[in-house]
């Protein structure tokens, strides 16, 4: 076996464990370990069948010669039957989505839905979309760009359907990236798409960046965000009286924070009377103690990032920020419905914040609260189509339609 051909195999086994067991104990190579554990997971289908290309291409050429070549040709397919494994266990998740979100809004909560949300929320994951991940199709929608929201010099994205709509729900869209990176395009677009083709209004909106920006820059500007679109969604069909939030890490922490710091004054200097309440909450596997409380993180990296770049501060002399940051260790009671999403495999947030953080809501709040642990998911698993972000937007629909419903009903 040549040198090449053992490290396609070495390169292919290492792929696979990281999938099933990515390290997450070690700071510096945590990032490496999501990177890699992302892609190849959520694109497990994809990888196994260029594996079994570039394996019958070797082969072709007697690459597997020997008895090594043939320890490495039956490791490599079994790398292959492993991921091929992982792909199918993502097709068969509807099952769980569907039993979490009976589990927190009742076993019925489907006949919630009005009629023309339930009868156009599809039944099943979007194949297509999921045979071409990064493919986006525009069908039905009118993508409004950089229209400012008079903070900061920041703007939004607005998506709406191509036909009228008046008084549609609204949700907000608030992007991942460590507080740091990142932007208001190329994040959640399978969600907001499907959510725009329903007959919402969606807005993605951009906020301050650390290092420039410093906690609380990150969620003023997002409660800015919102004021604005309770001022002005109406000139675009939106109805400013139902505005849900979405958003993943640190757009899941921000999101985690408007919906249980309605209002405070500490966040949105300026604009202290502005209501900024919003009626459902759906973060993905967000950060939410800044504290580290119950010592759920595996390694340091958090209150690195958090003390050089986002606080700016250590973590002994400026308790209180971190405190006021950490969506968990905020008063649930008057919380708005919520369904928190984590997936198990994930290297950068521990799922278990996640699981606290649905207890709390569910020991605390009257509102309902679905949580749905992904198995076998990483972080950023929803950016593109893949089986398991397929079946977890099909379930977000379900209830931010559900929270709509009960919205709708209460008005009469």
């Amino acid at each position: 076996m040549s040198l090449l051909t053992l490290l396609f195999v070495i390169i292919v086994v290492a792929l696979t464990v990281n999938v099933y067991a990515p390290l997450k104990s070690s700071e510096r190579l945590m990032g490496l370990t999501f990177g890699l554990g992302w892609l190849t997971g959520e694109l497990a289908g994809h990888a196994a069948l260029a594996i079994v290309f570039m394996t019958s291409i070797i082969a072709a050429g007697e690459g597997f010669e020997g008895f090594i070549g043939w320890v490495g040709l039956l490791a490599t397919l079994m790398a292959c039957g492993a991921l091929a494994r992982f792909h199918w266990q993502g097709l068969t998740i509807g099952p769980l989505v569907e039993r979490s979100l009976q589990q927190g809004l009742g076993k019925a909560y489907i006949n919630t839905l009005l009629p023309h949300h339930r009868s156009a929320i599809p039944l099943g994951p979007d194949r297509d979309a999921m045979m071409l991940p990064f493919k986006r199709d525009w069908t039905g929608i009118d993508h409004l760009k950089d229209v400012p929201y008079d903070q900061a010099n920041l703007k939004l994205d607005i998506y709406r359907p191509t036909r009228a709509v008046l008084n549609a729900p609204v949700l907000m869209h608030i992007h991942g990236g460590a507080w740091k990176i990142g932007d208001k395009y190329g994040q959640a677009l399978p969600l907001m798409q499907a959510m725009t083709r329903l007959g919402w209004i969606c807005v993605s909106i951009s906020y301050r960046l650390s290092p420039k920006a410093t906690f609380p820059d990150h969620i003023i500007d997002c409660k800015a965000a919102l004021a604005w679109t309770k001022r002005h969604i109406q000139d675009y069909g939106g109805d400013p009286a139902f505005i849900a939030v979405t958003g993943g890490s640190a757009g899941g922490h921000l999101t985690g924070l408007m919906a249980l710091a309605a209002n405070d004054p500490a966040f949105q200097p300026g604009f202290e009377d502005q209501d900024t309440t919003i009626q459902a909450a759906v973060p993905f596997y967000g950060p939410f103690d800044w504290t580290d409380r119950d010592e759920l993180q595996p390694n340091q990296g958090l209150r690195h990032l958090l003390e050089k770049e986002v606080i700016k501060s250590p973590f002994e002399s400026a308790k209180a920020v971190y405190e006021a940051g950490s969506p968990l260790l905020r008063d649930l009671t008057s919380a708005p419905p919520m369904m928190i999403i984590h997936g198990d495999q994930d290297s950068l947030v521990p799922v278990g914040i996640s699981c606290k953080m649905a207890a709390l809501h569910r020991a605390q709040a009257e509102t309902p609260c679905v949580y749905l642990e992904v198995p076998g998911a990483q972080h950023a698993f929803d950016i593109f189509a893949s089986p398991r972000s397929e079946h977890t937007k099909l379930g977000v629909m379900r209830f931010l339609c559900f929270c709509y419903a009960e919205y709708h009903a209460s008005k009469g």
